[in-house]
């Protein structure tokens, strides 16, 4: 029986979602700088997804021939997996301390390339489709398949499905809609589940909601963890690990008057430094770690068996969230290691813990001490300007200095404070060797790992590389950039949508974490809002837009006014109606914008194909948060949709020429 056009609009969307997602979370498992960078892979996505769209009325169509640029492009990051040099002064990664593979300079623009080769490819399935119906009812469609694909890519998140789970769906899906007729194709979809596969069978790797974990044994008894292919943990016992690193026991040294009644982990990972707390007197430990898989291996395979024994209490979440729902009080609180090597998600540069070390969220633990109770924390920070980025943040919220404790190589160092300063036991207060010393940052400006208030010569590289190679791939594919002219508005919304998104996902993993969880229901409720305002306007249309734009303008102002540490001290469940309405109100009412707009556009795919290349320069703009921090993209938000407003069409017949969408 064939298919419908409505079915095969759905999959298709469905398809293409899919795949965007399941390159952001693959790719950077294999290629280190896209675990920092993952919006490298949607700034691709969204261009090839333009690009696919301005070619829905193209003679030749390359849907057919998507499998293979997929099948190419995994081939290419299977074959040449990068590891990145962590050293640096501008911006710290954690990674190894030198690079494999290609050079990141012909890796990351062959990925760009091939990324933005095959979603143009599967995006032009989806345009020729979506031309077929009204506007409307092309992009509710494109909206309900889109939600279908991240319903699936999140269950299979909860699952821990490794890779070849994701092929098998897509390879499924481009059986169903038809682009599998040729030996060609056949062998691109074969191959395509035949490497994932290889890689999903591997005996030491496991697959978490945010990595690919790799466990492996080691001569003297104990376990590497590596994660994404970065040596992120070892699994040993603490008899082991006093004679690699003692600084791991100082912190209960340091706090040598406490009676350690409770303490609290961040950071627990496979249960080490759980086992230690044990070993010095413990009555009860709170262990949070945002991995699930990094805690069952400490279950499966620490030999102390400190998971498993009563006076430990696991909590499967982000470190920040955990503080602000607990009411508890401890005698001491531990910052364990708690650097990720991944960011949220693929369109901020938020990493996972980056809320865990603003100024607020040590204040919020500082809050959670009992009466003499000791804050320490320790990793390796890499350099010298972190560490007293970080010390002069505890000096800002405790009065006084900390106490620093350095050992070996990489500046492993410890810092112990407590609101007492006769609690903690303390042979060298630190003094700045930084000069001057980073400002301590905020739940605003989070990016602890940035020295300065500027874009890292890496980022204005490629951004300059991406905007350069995107207009001339738009150039080639639609001809004279007159023909998108039309639609110069779409253009601008796209461009503030994808920055109002990243803001939702920024505020939601402030208020409620970091963890998966969380930014799947951010990205479904996105969804959901968009689909929202495209029933309203189907059923009530809107004849003056002026309405929309001002409504609009006064949640921005809204959402801009209202400070968020407001919310944070809210119980949690009035915490997310304010949030959801602040978050949603501004996407609900730009969509109904969009819609109301897009209905009557003389070219859909032309259309939308500018509204998509808009998110793409919106992604690029993104990245001044890196100077101005996270709220100033409302004002840019509010730019973008002004200058939508003063270039849209004056009359309902203000849409492009039919001649516009022609063959390309």
């Amino acid at each position: 029986m064939p298919m419908s056009d409505r079915v095969r609009l759905i999959l298709l969307s469905f398809l293409m979602l899919f795949v965007e997602l399941a390159l952001i979370r693959w790719a950077g498992s294999n290629v280190v700088y896209l675990s920092y960078f993952s919006n490298f892979i949607l700034l691709g996505s969204f261009l090839g997804i333009g690009l696919g769209f301005l070619r829905a009325h193209a003679k030749v169509n390359l849907f057919p021939w998507s499998p293979v640029a997929l099948a190419a492009l995994v081939a290419f990051i299977s074959f040449f997996p990068v590891k990145i040099d962590r050293s640096g002064s501008e911006l710290i990664f954690f990674g190894e301390f030198t690079s494999t593979g290609l050079p990141p300079w012909i890796t990351l623009p062959v990925i760009f390339l091939a990324v933005a080769a095959a979603l143009t490819m599967i995006a032009e399935g989806v345009a020729r489709t979506f031309a077929k119906f009204e506007p409307l009812e092309a992009y509710r469609l494109d909206i309900l398949g889109s939600i279908l694909g991240i319903a699936a890519f999140s269950l299979m998140s909860f699952l821990h499905a490794p890779p070849i789970a994701w092929g098998l769906v897509a390879a499924l899906l481009f059986f169903l809609l038809g682009s599998v007729t040729t030996v060609l194709q056949a062998a691109a979809v074969t191959s395509l589940v035949f490497i994932l596969a290889i890689e999903s069978i591997s005996p030491n790797d496991s697959w978490s909601p945010y990595y690919k974990v790799t466990t492996a044994p080691q001569p003297d008894g104990t376990y590497r963890v590596d994660v994404n292919g970065i040596p992120h943990q070892a699994i040993s016992s603490t008899e082991v690990r006093r004679g690699g690193e003692p600084l791991y026991f100082l912190p209960y040294e340091r706090a040598a008057g406490s009676d350690l009644e409770n303490v609290l982990i961040v950071g627990a990972g496979n249960g080490t430094d759980v086992a230690i707390a044990l070993e010095h007197g413990a009555e009860q430990v709170d262990a949070v770690e945002i991995d699930p898989r990094l805690q069952e291996l400490g279950v499966e395979l620490q030999p102390d068996r400190p998971y498993q024994d009563p006076r430990v209490e696991v909590h499967i979440d982000d470190g920040r969230a955990y503080l602000e729902r607990t009411g508890e009080h401890y005698d001491m609180i531990l910052f364990a290691l708690p650097d990720s090597l991944t960011l949220v998600s693929g369109q901020s540069q938020l990493r996972l813990e980056s809320f865990l070390f603003t100024e607020q969220a040590l204040t919020e633990a500082k809050e959670h001490l009992a009466p003499g109770g000791v804050f320490a924390m320790y990793n390796y920070y890499r350099e010298r300007w972190l560490v007293d980025r970080l010390a002069t943040s505890l000096e800002k919220v405790y009065g006084h200095p900390p106490c620093l404790d350095v050992s070996g190589h990489g500046n492993f160092a410890l810092m112990t404070i407590s609101p007492d300063r006769a609690a903690v036991d303390c042979p060298a207060v630190w003094s700045a060797e930084t000069a001057p010393v980073p400002a301590p940052v905020s739940d605003d400006y989070p990016f602890l790992y940035l020295r300065d208030r500027a874009l890292p010569r890496i980022y204005m590289i490629a951004v300059g590389l991406i905007l350069l190679v995107s207009l001339l791939l738009v150039r080639g594919v639609s001809g004279p950039f007159a023909g998108m002219r039309p639609y110069f508005d779409l253009f601008c919304m796209g461009a503030a949508f994808l920055l109002l998104e990243t803001k939702s996902v920024v505020q939601f993993a402030l208020l409620f974490g970091t963890t998966w969880f969380v930014n799947a229901l951010v990205f479904g409720g996105i969804l959901l809002s968009v689909l929202a305002a495209i029933e309203v306007a189907r059923r009530f249309p809107i004849d003056n837009p002026v309405l929309l734009y001002a409504g609009l303008a006064v949640s921005l102002a809204i959402a801009y006014a209202l400070p968020l540490d407001r919310l944070l001290v809210l119980p949690e469940s009035i915490r997310f109606v304010v949030a959801t309405l602040i978050s949603f109100a501004p996407i609900f009412l730009a969509n109904l914008i969009f819609a109301e707009r897009f209905k009557d556009v003389g070219s859909s795919t032309i259309a939308f194909g500018a509204n998509l290349l808009g998110a793409m320069v919106g992604g690029l703009l993104e990245y001044a948060s890196l100077i101005v921090g996270y709220k100033a993209l409302l004002i840019i938000v509010a730019l973008l949709y002004a200058l939508a407003f003063v270039t849209r069409p004056r009359t309902r017949a203000g849409t492009a020429p039919a001649s516009v969408a022609a063959p390309i």
